[in-house]
């Protein structure tokens, strides 16, 4: 985390203080914003606890908007999204490349380069300033900047006669992104996508920022203006330049150390009543959620409410986490966050109800969801909750899947009004007019009673559109609809006069004509790059939604993701995996001449869905290549001298730093995931023939909490999946350890038990004494009868073989006695 001085000499280093002091393309030195609401305009960049990761505490989150520009996307067609088929006037290197966003951009007049040696050793021949444009495909702002800039034949004169110029898919390499979005963010205070930086040859950031104009706007330059300008000064000061970006990247470097604070000691349990209290004060009551508008449904935070909660289910404290989990859930999924008519979640909300959303759809997203949800069916029973993990599953597997197992990224917020528009507009494939609705529900009636009328009370739509011009300030979405239940069917069916069940019947009759409906526009850009971490995150998923639902399809759709993923991103002879692949023209799974290597999300967020998967399966092959990755991982990625994991390996000589994730933001850092998976390993390995017992991988995992000790008692709400593995690393695990035939009925009995509870921190083993090798090597059944141990603290109970005396075992809090936390 960067102090105020380091933070300082940044921004002077970058925006033109001292030696560069004319170089002054900062988008937050002014008061005059850039846009009206300015730079947070993607993911979890936008919260406010991620700014005070790298800016000064005084930097207040602008209110975010569905769209920030008042410019309609006209964007050049890649291979896979056409509004017409015209044979394009440019084309450059990216055309060969398989990232659905660099093909996005292979007809643009800029001489485009992929990031690779060739462009780096490009510009130091040419002695060259690179430019680094970093995006992804269902960005909308990324949309606008080529359609403003990139493919403006002028603008893109000026770049390809005085600079490098290279395109990163920011999901593709994500350790490119992470180390100039950390320079974007202390240098500006926010950061976002499309992320602009200036390189020297050595790849080094001399200054940059998110979106430019094309032209001088606002009092303020455009990107031609600061293109000529900084290849001028490049041009005749460029010695000042390589001083000041050694300069930066010295900063830099101190800030991504890490500060685990004076103590060499594990965080007690104030850290996370610490957390639990913060929580509780950023709660909005009403609909739910963690602070206003815009609104993400950070699933890190249900983990750790739920897990919170699962402790001690009586505990007054627990309970209200209970309560906010359930509430936030019911919310989202009732919003128009929460897509009725094709299933699935978008990405966030910009007011806050849950209402109007940016409607891209994530897979990360929906991965997790499907975690919260699970866990909220398991709290409560309530049909409610299964019902949408229901709903998610049936989305990714109908509209994400490709036919071999592995998932695609995401959907885009933009798609064409009709066919044949020359233009795409944000949400066009997702809302609705009236008087489309009325054409299409205006002949169902039954009991005298229109369909239509019920269908608009029940998802509050109106005549004029339901969208305040406050969630729509460029009137994009005038007269528009977007699908949310303010009320409940209760009050509805009494309304009309129905019965529960009529009700239900009429509203899935009217979702069903508006699917079909929605199946004749356009179709958003699909990104159809397949990332093995997201992928790890919906195996994950998808095994715990068979288990809490009971539904072995599911995880029989996990088992074919995990089965995808060693075909085709993992590298056999080098036990190595391959961070992503992608769907080629004809449907087959295609890969790039030279495979970009794992990550260590790829390797945490997989270790977790496979650890996930024996459970759901029992299939312990599953739990034995969990173990050889991580040993993978500890090598690849440890931090033998400072604890933790690195974002990426040291192979990669173009990334400049090596940096340690210390957020758990849409995505659960890779280091807290790891924390969990650690001690997950451990707890079987404690019950294996291994002679170290697990205490390497508890060691590992004690190591990571003290690194970010810190982090967690000062900052507690930025690392919520980490604070969970804290709590579970206290308690130690709940291991529940079954000895008995996998297809004795007996035996399942008593696996039913412990997988139709809520128990964060708990670890299934099930040894089948006629299976070599055992799971559980050190425990036996009682006579032929299938036996359950279960084991806290390090201590386990007397063997039960009856299903009432596990329950009872199952239920009695997991919370230690003593005040402290193990040492």
């Amino acid at each position: 985390m960067p102090s105020g001085r380091t933070v300082l000499l940044l921004r002077r280093l970058s925006t033109g203080d001292n030696k560069l002091k004319t170089i002054t393309i900062n988008q937050n030195t002014t008061k005059e914003p850039l846009l009206a609401n300015p730079v947070y305009i993607h993911r979890d960049l936008s919260l406010s606890k991620r700014l005070s990761t790298f800016g000064p505490n005084n930097i207040g989150v602008p209110q975010l908007t569905r769209s920030l520009s008042d410019n309609k996307i006209i964007m050049a067609s890649s291979n896979t999204d056409t509004a017409k088929q015209e044979k394009p006037k440019h084309t450059n290197r990216l055309i060969t490349e398989k990232s659905p966003y660099l093909l996005q951009h292979a007809h643009n007049p800029v001489e485009w380069y992929p990031w690779s040696q060739e462009a780096i050793d490009k510009a130091k021949e040419e002695n060259k300033l690179i430019f680094l444009s970093v995006g992804y495909s269902t960005c909308h702002w990324c949309h606008v900047m080529e359609k403003e800039s990139f493919e403006s034949e002028d603008v893109a004169k000026v770049m390809n006669e005085h600079f490098i110029n290279i395109k990163v898919d920011r999901e593709e390499r994500p350790d490119i992104d992470r180390v100039y979005m950390l320079f974007i963010m202390a240098t500006s205070g926010g950061g976002g996508w499309p992320m602009s930086v200036f390189l020297t040859p050595d790849l080094r950031p001399v200054t940059g920022g998110t979106y430019f104009p094309p032209e001088d706007r606002w009092g303020r330059p455009g990107f031609k203006t600061i293109l000529l300008s900084l290849a001028k000064k490049w041009k005749n000061e460029q010695q000042q330049f390589l001083e000041a970006s050694s300069n930066i990247i010295q900063a830099l470097q101190k800030i991504s150390i890490l500060d685990s604070g004076s103590s060499n000691s594990v965080p007690s349990e104030t850290a996370w009543e610490l957390c639990v209290s913060r929580y509780k004060n950023l709660y909005e009551p009403e609909f739910g959620g963690f602070g206003s508008a815009p609104k993400f449904p950070q699933a890190s935070i249900f983990n750790f409410l739920f897990h919170y909660y699962a402790r001690d289910k009586n505990h007054t404290e627990g309970k209200k986490c209970l309560e906010m989990c359930l509430h936030t859930l019911q919310k989202i999924a009732k919003g128009g966050i929460h897509d009725h008519v094709s299933s699935g979640f978008a990405r966030y909300s910009v007011d806050n109800d849950w209402h109007v959303p940016h409607f891209e759809k994530m897979l990360y997203d929906q991965a997790q969801l499907i975690v919260a949800y699970a866990d909220g069916f398991l709290a409560t029973k309530d049909k409610f909750y299964a019902d949408v993990v229901r709903d998610i599953a049936k989305y990714v597997k109908r509209d994400l899947r490709h036919e071999s197992g592995g998932f695609y990224s995401a959907e885009d917020a933009d798609s064409y009004p009709q066919f044949g528009a020359s233009h795409k507009k944000e949400g066009a494939f997702c809302t609705w007019e009236y008087k489309e609705l009325k054409s299409l529900l205006k002949t169902k009636v039954t009991y005298d009673i229109t369909y239509l009328d019920v269908f608009c009370d029940y998802y509050s739509i109106e005549a004029d559109g339901n969208i305040s011009p406050e969630s729509d300030p460029h009137g994009e979405l005038v007269n528009q609809n977007v699908l949310i239940i303010y009320g409940s069917k209760e009050e509805t069916a009494e309304k009309f006069g129905l019965s529960l069940e009529q009700l239900d019947q009429i509203i899935s009759e009217c979702i069903n004509i508006l699917y079909e409906a929605r199946q004749k526009r356009p179709r958003p850009h699909l990104d159809t790059k397949m990332l093995c971490s997201w992928n790890g995150l919906m195996i994950a998923g998808l095994a715990q939604a068979g288990q809490a639902l009971e539904d072995k399809d599911y995880v029989a759709d996990a088992i074919k993701t995990a089965e995808f993923i060693k075909k085709y991103l993992y590298n056999n002879s080098t036990k190595t995996l391959i961070h992503s692949c992608y769907r080629a023209e004809d449907g087959s799974v295609a890969q790039i001449d030279q495979p970009i290597q794992g990550f260590l999300d790829d390797y945490a967020f997989l270790i977790k869905g496979l650890i996930n998967l024996y459970e759901a399966s029992l299939d312990y092959r599953w739990l034995q290549w969990a173990r050889d990755l991580q040993l993978k991982q500890d090598e690849l990625f440890w931090d033998s001298e400072n604890g933790g994991y690195f974002s990426c390996s040291a192979d990669d000589s173009s990334v400049v730093l090596r940096l340690k994730e210390d957020q758990d933001g849409a995505e659960p850092s890779g280091n807290s995931v790891s924390c969990h998976n650690l001690l997950r390993l451990a707890a079987y390995a404690d019950k294996s023939s291994a002679p170290e017992g697990g205490e390497s991988e508890r060691e590992m995992a004690k190591k990571i909490l003290q690194t970010f000790s810190k982090r967690l008692t000062t900052s507690p709400t930025s690392l919520p999946e980490m604070m969970s593995a804290l709590m579970f690393y206290n308690d130690s695990p709940t291991q529940v350890l079954i000895a008995g035939g996998f297809t004795d009925p007996r035996t399942l009995e008593l696996v039913h038990v412990v997988r139709s509870r809520l128990l964060p921190g708990r670890v299934l083993c099930v040894a089948d004494p006629t299976e070599s090798p055992a799971v559980l090597s050190r425990i036996r059944s009682v006579g032929d009868v299938p036996t359950a141990y279960v084991c806290r603290r390090y201590a386990c109970s007397l063997p039960v073989t009856d299903v009432k005396q596990l329950e009872n075992l199952l239920d009695e809090p997991t919370t230690v006695t003593t005040p402290s936390a193990k040492k």
